[in-house]
């Protein structure tokens, strides 16, 4: 896939999604918003790929909402915030609650700017490995907003509620240093697209059977009841133990010397 806003490349088995706004600091319109949902889909539907690397071109990952462009039709708002059920993502949260639907690792690499919008896809990854000099805000205060692009769901798991209350109440500049601090980002990098690569070449090195499990186990059962959560391992590894990639994991560990490729995963 390749368009004028998100651009896909891949390279091996990992693919890298690139937001390509730079002009405008890849800052959020509607044809952004709608770009990053088709990617999402694009990349859930591939079986092949072990790993998603997403990163920003030019100077910033993402400046958040392009307010001018959004708000110059009262119909945008309305396409933003609109859904069939109270539960379920719009098209605003899509792009961060999203990325937890491809079965595979989804790593953010962070520079510059992640303000707003920008911070809220980037909770949306499993892994987010931030430059030295990235700076972050929950930027929404500023607008008079709260935050609702589904960032929500992350920040629950990630930091307690004084400290997201205070980041979403003031809208603060926070640096790289002081988000791994809040747990907000897993590494500082002075390479963080390095980083991301040798993470993600880490983890295809597992089954990507058990990696597509592992993501949704923790997904479906970490705020769940023990019951449920007990529920969902025992069922899971059932369905990894079913298949090719976790006899062919065994014997590549018991043969390093005559190892065997994985097949494609499973439809998780």
């Amino acid at each position: 896939m390749n368009n004028k806003l998100v651009e896909i490349h891949y390279e091996n088995d990992i693919a890298f999604v690139d937001f390509n706004r730079a002009e405008k600091h890849n800052a959020l319109n509607m044809d952004m918003f709608k770009a990053i949902k088709q990617t999402i889909k694009t990349l859930k539907k591939d079986r092949n790929i072990r790993a998603v690397i997403v990163q920003g071109k030019g100077v910033d990952f993402c400046t958040g909402l392009d307010v001018r462009s959004v708000m110059k039709s009262p119909s945008n708002a309305v396409k933003l915030l609109f859904k069939f059920l109270p539960g379920q993502s719009n098209l605003a949260q899509y792009v961060s609650t999203g990325w937890q639907e491809i079965p595979v690792p989804v790593i953010m690499v962070l520079h510059g700017r992640v303000w707003g919008g920008g911070l809220q896809i980037a909770l949306g990854a499993d892994f987010r490995i931030a430059d030295e000099k990235a700076m972050f805000s929950v930027m929404e205060a500023r607008w008079g907003l709260i935050p609702d692009m589904g960032g929500t769901l992350a920040l629950k798991e990630l930091m307690p509620t004084d400290k997201a209350k205070l980041l979403a109440m003031t809208g603060r500049e926070f640096s790289a240093k002081q988000a791994a601090k809040l747990n907000l980002v897993t590494k500082v990098s002075d390479s963080p697209l390095d980083a991301a690569k040798k993470l993600a070449e880490e983890i295809a090195q597992q089954s990507p059977d058990a990696v597509a499990g592992v993501k949704k186990l923790y997904k479906n059962a970490w705020w769940h009841s023990k019951g449920f959560a007990l529920a969902r391992e025992s069922w899971y590894q059932i369905k990894v133990m079913a298949g090719k990639n976790q006899r062919i994991k065994t014997f590549n560990q018991t043969n390093p010397d005559n190892t065997k490729p994985f097949k494609s995963r499973d439809n998780w």
